[in-house]
Order: structure tokens, then sequence, then C-alpha cells
């Protein structure tokens, strides 16, 4: 049925302190492209997330897929060696380029001059390097920016390929709602400019239980061991903040 499909799995526990002090020492280990702290009174939600679900500027949209990762080490050394194993590693590449042309469907509905404006490049961060491209098209003219961002939600590398299809196993198989997990979570200004980041790296946090979740996307090839070590290294830094905030 599906090509790829990402499936997620959720942990909570209790947590009496002050979420606030986990949000900064999460941005404190973790910096990332998307740093996050939002009170809506009965529920926070906050986070580093590094993916962009849509970026319009200027009616020029951008999707940033982000799919294929490896554990970062203390020792530089073998953090090249990795980043060069994750660029040479075929299941990964193939998952990655998947995801890369999903994007590129997604944009081509309502975008003119839809290309790869860069492709697999290595981003580290604290616990996890990832591979990651940027799609680029211009919107047309007609085109309202809020239907293209409903169109391009919810990103590829949260669901799957066919999307629609690995939305439909995802809510049959996994075990709870996603929630907030995956959603996008920036600003939407008067003229259709937007940057949306993805909710993942992110705790949703609500009457004194902080909850975390992390996918993997499972191929043909996959083997369950290795995804479910992938799930964790994602939320490594999500745990680190945490401890270190319970000692503040």
């Amino acid at each position: 049925d599906v090509f790829q499909i990402v499936f997620s799995r959720q942990f909570e526990q209790d947590y009496q302190g002050d979420d606030l002090q986990v949000y900064r020492a999460l941005r404190s280990i973790n910096p990332s492209p998307y740093l996050f702290y939002f009170d809506f009174g009965n529920y926070r939600m906050f986070g580093s997330s590094p993916e962009a679900q849509l970026i319009v500027r200027d009616r020029q949209a951008e999707i940033h897929p982000i799919a294929g990762t490896f554990a970062m080490d203390a020792d530089p050394a073998i953090n090249e060696l990795r980043a060069n194993a994750l660029l040479a590693d075929p299941k990964e590449n193939a998952e990655h380029v998947m995801l890369v042309d999903l994007a590129r469907n997604d944009l081509n509905r309502h975008a003119v001059d839809v290309h790869v404006a860069a492709l697999r490049e290595i981003h580290a961060y604290s616990h996890v390097m990832h591979l990651v491209s940027k799609v680029k098209g211009r919107l047309a003219d007609s085109t309202n920016p809020i239907q293209v961002f409903a169109d391009t939600f919810p990103a590829g590398t949260l669901s799957g390929a066919p999307k629609y299809r690995a939305l439909e196993l995802i809510h049959q198989y996994e075990n709870q709602h996603r929630g907030a997990y995956g959603g996008a979570i920036g600003y939407i200004d008067l003229q259709g400019n937007m940057n949306q980041a993805i909710m993942i790296r992110s705790f949703f946090s609500q009457n004194q239980t902080l909850y975390s979740q992390a996918g993997a996307g499972i191929v043909l090839d996959s083997v369950a061991e290795t995804e479910l070590q992938e799930v964790n290294h994602k939320l490594g830094a999500l745990q680190k903040a945490l401890a270190i905030a319970e000692t503040i």
C-alpha cells in the first residue's frame, strides 16, 4: 500500500516543576532553527524543531524535508565518519529522495519553477545528524498561500508516501492520536507570508504531565531495532533537557 510510512511512539511522564526551565535547558543544549515556547493557559507547547513545514516569502515557497538520521558522538572524528556514512547509506538516501520527490509534488500543485535548491546536506544537532534538502517554487499569482499550506500538510516526513494512504494506516495502527505532534507552529501574516515549523523534538505540557513523541520512517528493508534506536536518539535532547531542569 505504501513505499514508506512514519510510525511514531508517544511518551509521557509526570513533571511537577516549571516547564519553562525545561525549555531553557533544551534551547541551551540543542539550538535549532525553530525555538518556541507557547503558553495557552491550561497547556503549553515548547520545543527545538529542526524542520520547516512551509515557508512563504514574497510568494516564494519552500519545503525543507528532513529524512535520514544518525546519532551524534562526542568525538568529532567519529561524527565525520558517520556523516560520510549517512551520505553513502543506500537505505537512508533512497528514503530521503522519496520524500524530496513528495515535497516537489506537493509544491507543484500551486507553484511554478519548482526545483531542488539543496540536496542531501548534513545538518548536525546535539544528539543527531540529518540529511536535509530544500525544495523551492514560485506561487502562481492566483494562488492563496493558505491553500498551499493546507495542501502540503502534514509533511511527508511525518507521514510517508503515498501520503494519504500512509495517513490512513497511521490512524489505524498507532495507539494514540498524535495531537500536536507533527503539526505546524509558526506565523502567517496578512500578506500571506508564513514560516511554519513542524512540531517535533518538542513537549506538550498539561496537568503536570509532559508528552513527547518521535517516529521513524519504515521501508521494505527496515530493521526494527535500528528504527527504534532512531526514535530514542531523536528524543535524546528532550530527555537531557528534562534531567537538567530537574536539578535547577
